[in-house]
């Protein structure tokens, strides 16, 4: 097996690099991921449609990973409920050696091949369930050990990579190969890897809440309200979407607690208009 992730960088002698050099050489390289990504829209698609069956029919997301791909995907979790107004029961990111590991790294909980299913059943995971396994090296223990219980237990799986032909495609109904290439410090995915399995899971995730019926238009209808800047913008789709002077506005959405209902309840009344 080639590990892309483990190969050596493009660049030598880093330690002798100036400021301005170092800051150019590492833009160029991450200038470079967004066409990689381009290059999985067609499984993207494929895994996306299979993720909007599935949370139609009451099931969940599960993100599970290790490191930084393990913290990625619960920052896009925990970014799902006050933005789309789903619970947080709905997409849940999992990470190795728990939530301490979040801010601090628990190298050695990467290596257990059986916790991954462990804590999956803390969730009681099932055959509605759909499970991405996130791991730049798509060889990851922890994730490829989960993966592999949820596919003899018939849970629909998928992994995002950055190599190709790896372990853990066995056990994924579908493979993301980000191909990103060798990163600027040898071994270090937390840089290019990470930002190109950053943008899938904003792409996964976006895609999926947009068909799931949380955005209208192209504003977040169901964002939660709770601080002052998303009352504010709660406040303007309101208006805009009603055609109302900002106090009625405000006014609907402190009354309903919500911008779509303030929005679908009062549709055709009259109102002061802007």
């Amino acid at each position: 097996m080639n590990n892309l992730t483990e190969s050596d960088s493009k660049y030598d002698n880093l330690h002798e690099m100036k400021v301005k050099s170092i800051l150019e050489k590492i833009n160029k390289e991450d200038s470079e991921v967004s066409n990689t990504v381009k290059e999985s829209i067609p499984d993207l698609k494929k895994l996306c449609d299979e993720i909007i069956i599935r949370l139609n029919n009451s099931g969940r997301l599960f993100y599970i990973g290790s490191g930084t791909s393990g913290r990625l995907g619960i920052l896009d979790a925990s970014e799902c409920p006050p933005t789309f107004g789903v619970s947080h029961e709905k997409i849940i990111g999992i990470i190795a050696g728990g939530d301490s590991a979040i801010r601090k790294a628990v190298e050695s909980a990467e290596d257990d091949e059986n916790q991954a299913w462990i804590d999956l059943n803390k969730f009681n995971i099932n055959k509605n369930d759909v499970v991405i396994g996130i791991t730049s090296s798509g060889s990851t223990p922890y994730v490829v050990g989960g993966l592999k219980k949820c596919f003899e237990n018939k849970i629909y799986t998928a992994s995002i990579i950055c190599n190709e032909n790896m372990p853990i495609s066995k056990y994924s109904k579908i493979t993301i190969s980000l191909l990103v290439g060798p990163e600027f410090i040898t071994g270090s995915t937390r840089m290019k890897a990470g930002t190109a399995q950053k943008m899938v899971l904003n792409m996964i995730s976006t895609t999926v809440m947009i068909r799931l019926g949380h955005i209208r238009g192209n504003k977040m209808i169901d964002m939660k309200i709770n601080n002052s800047k998303l009352k504010k913008r709660g406040i303007n789709i309101i208006m805009k979407e009603l055609n109302i002077c900002s106090n009625d506005a405000e006014e609907l959405l402190t009354k309903h607690g919500s911008v779509r209902k303030a929005i679908d309840l009062n549709y055709d009344k009259k109102y002061k208009k802007i």
